[in-house]
């Protein structure tokens, strides 16, 4: 019962932190399943994108009733990235956990000082 409300609980934060930001999955659902549920870089990361496949579709509903969505844009970002995450998923195979889980973190610092410094 416990493992359930933890993964509700990540779950709903990933979903506000989508709806607010549009991030959810990386930032949100990968450390918490790391640090609550004690799941490896790999299967966080996976658990993650087949997760991000609900909450990405229904947030792109809601932010289509908005007109928030930019179906072209969103086309050359989205096909492009296709390929992207093949080449991704590839490599993060060949790299050791801790590695990913390093470099995972700086990019996490270096965005929060872009963010903070103007």
């Amino acid at each position: 019962m416990r493992r359930t409300l933890q993964l509700a609980a990540i779950g709903t934060a990933a979903g506000a932190f989508s709806g607010l930001f549009g991030v959810g999955g990386g930032t949100i659902i990968v450390p918490l399943l790391i640090t609550w549920l004690a799941y490896g870089e790999r299967e966080a990361t996976g658990t993650s994108m087949a997760a991000i496949i609900v909450i990405a579709a229904l947030a792109v509903a809601m932010q289509a009733t908005y007109g928030n969505v930019d179906v072209a844009n969103a086309a050359l970002v989205g096909v492009p990235a296709v390929f992207g995450a093949i080449a991704g998923t590839a490599l993060q195979q060949r790299i050791p956990e801790r590695a990913i889980s390093l470099l995972f973190a700086a990019i996490m610092v270096a965005l929060a000082a872009e963010l903070i410094i103007p």
